[in-house]
């Protein structure tokens, strides 16, 4: 029993010490008490796993350890903790638990409103830990819900993690679920927190409240963390491994990441990790030009994949884009560009995306059929996708206007049947956003289950490492985004160059696109004219990967991007029409005819 005790002790700390400092702060922690671990890391900025290093800390400190290190060191000032082991308030620890206060508090509400004040804890969860009180409309109705929510507040059972003129939201404390999942009856004892709850800024008692943080204010503070982490990778690149990346980039293109991807996962998963890849360098939204100038189109196209449960897709789109160390997946993304969005409210990324106007960043949603359980989101989120001036009002409250600027790479389920897909998210509108992603659709076919389940076997028994060219990849990536970007450490030694389409490119998607209508016998077109402008950004933002293999004062569509864009354009032409055609047999005709 001690040492069950011990181990939750621990764990409390390790989200304390995640939630109160900053990376460079557990670096130096972690250096200062000599822990192996850190040794691995040139700096702060290169943690890859704040959850692992605070762990790491954490199983070396005891009350008083723990005190010393939070009196020495650079504190978040706005947190706030409440936890079975200890409390911090205004940069202050003390040892004690809250633990019976919260448990007391919900006991005693439920004496007075009865059931509803499970309704609401619940809904607080489902929501990802922090909602406002129109996300908790969609599963409690309750006439009074306002009062239950200022009654848990006051009981310092829940948090108000925003406070506006109009507008509130409401936060579960990570460290605090655990008991409250059992008084709810989730759970039968305490168990590991959830990481990735919340970060509120709480009130702390009914009578005194530490000042709360906007979260535009937050976000602006996270962007510039992912600004520091981009330039100090670049810097490193620059310094310790220039010449190299020169070198590997003369001999890479869109056929070899093909290549490495395809003998990692085999051919049919290989194609999934390829888009996504090919979607951070057009991050670097390049300007695309013909002969006579400028087209007005740039690189950068948002991603979604969908389908089935079980397929892989998120592995795709966040584990190679962001990296997974335990698993010994590198990352393969650009570093400090993607905003990962597990557990984000659709009301909180917009109100949040106000701080990325005028910025170009990748925003990583890996259950996107959660952000349209609420009313109201197609249109807003239709509108950022077209990097559009977003406005979003509500009864309480008007956001913006604001234009977003940024992109998307997103996963959501769908029914899969013999001939297309129906679309598992409510909103009759919702086909106006899968108009402006680029799709690619995840069947559970034999094939496919047998290449994931030999990826998972290859994976677990360290049979395939997907650590060892991904560094490659990603300073080729990095360096080439940097310049297109027009970085000040590359400025002056790197030439900007757009990306030409040539009449070449023109044909064969002309000739595509007369196949297509050719076999389609219905006299509706079931897809837009917008797959064309996405399979072309595709083909761009792949050419891309050309930058050192041109001497010329552009970067031309090469024909394997220009392949693989017919290969999408008809693929998903296919999906929207019911798959009445044949991919393969246009294709054919298209590339032999």
């Amino acid at each position: 029993m001690a040492e069950l005790e011990e181990n939750e002790r621990i764990i409390e700390t390790a989200i304390l010490l995640k939630k109160a400092l900053p990376k460079p702060e557990l670096f130096s922690i972690g250096k200062e008490l000599e822990i192996p671990y850190f040794d691995k890391f040139p700096n702060g900025w290169k943690l890859e796993d704040e959850e692992e290093a605070a762990f790491e800390i954490a199983a070396r400190l005891d009350d008083e350890k723990l005190k010393q290190i939070l009196g020495k060191h650079r504190l978040r000032n706005w947190t706030v903790f409440h936890g079975r082991f200890y409390a911090l308030k205004n940069g202050k620890l003390s040892t004690g638990t809250a633990e019976r206060t919260v448990a007391r508090g919900i006991r005693t509400l439920k004496a007075r409103y009865g059931s509803k004040v499970d309704s609401v804890l619940k809904a607080l969860i489902k929501c990802g830990g922090t909602a406002n009180i129109e996300d908790l409309k969609v599963y409690v109705k309750a006439a009074n819900l306002r009062e239950l929510l200022d009654a848990l507040e006051n009981r310092n059972v829940i948090v108000a993690s925003y406070k506006g003129k109009r507008y509130r939201e409401w936060s579960i404390l990570e460290e605090m679920l655990p008991t409250i999942e059992v008084e709810l009856g989730i759970r039968k004892k305490p168990r590991k927190p959830r990481v990735h709850v919340a970060t509120p800024k709480a009130k702390a008692s009914p009578e005194k409240q530490p000042e709360i943080t906007d979260p535009l204010f937050e976000e602006r503070q996270k962007i510039e963390e992912m600004e520091q982490e981009f330039n100090e990778y670049l810097e490193d690149l620059l310094k310790h491994r220039l010449e190299k990346t020169i070198r590997f980039g003369k001999k890479f293109s869109l056929g070899f990441l093909a290549n490495y991807l395809r003998e990692l996962f085999g051919p049919i998963l290989y194609f999934d990790s390829l888009l996504s890849i090919t979607q951070q360098y057009g991050l670097a939204n390049v300007d695309i030009v013909h002969e006579h100038g400028r087209t007005g189109r740039k690189t950068g196209w948002s991603l979604a994949l969908f389908g089935d449960p079980g397929t892989g897709k998120s592995f795709s789109t966040r584990d190679m884009i962001l990296g997974r160390p335990s698993a010994k997946i590198g990352a393969h993304g650009l570093p400090g560009r993607n905003r990962y969005c597990g557990g984000i409210t659709p009301a909180r990324f917009i109100r949040i995306g106000e701080a990325y106007a005028g910025k170009v960043y990748n925003f990583i949603v890996p259950e996107f059929n959660d952000f349209f359980r609420y009313k109201g989101m197609v249109e807003p989120l239709k509108i950022a996708m077209e990097q559009g001036e977003i406005k979003y009002e509500t009864h309480t409250e008007v956001i913006g206007p604001y234009r977003f600027t940024s992109f998307f790479s997103v996963n959501y389920n769908v029914s899969v049947h013999d001939g297309g897909y129906t679309v598992t998210i409510q909103d009759p509108n919702f086909n106006a956003i899968e108009d402006r992603m680029l799709c690619r659709l995840h069947r559970l076919t034999k094939e496919r289950f047998i290449e994931i389940t030999k990826s998972q076997m290859k994976l677990a028994l360290g049979a395939i490492d997907i650590q060892k060219d991904a560094k490659k990849i990603r300073d080729h990536l990095t360096l080439v985004y940097a310049i297109e970007t027009g970085h000040p450490l590359v400025k002056n030694r790197f030439a900007y160059k757009p990306v030409m389409i040539t009449p070449r490119v023109f044909e064969v998607i002309g000739k595509a696109r007369a196949t297509i209508l050719e076999r389609i016998p219905q006299k509706v077109v079931k897809f837009s004219a917008r797959l064309e402008d996405k399979a072309l950004r595709f083909a761009c933002a792949a050419s891309l990967m050309d930058y050192f293999r041109s001497d010329m004062d552009f970067i031309p569509v090469g024909e394997e991007a220009l392949r693989y864009a017919a290969q999408l354009y008809v693929e998903e032409a296919s999906v929207r029409s019911k798959e009445t055609f044949d991919p393969e047999e246009v294709l054919k005709e298209v590339f032999t005819g």
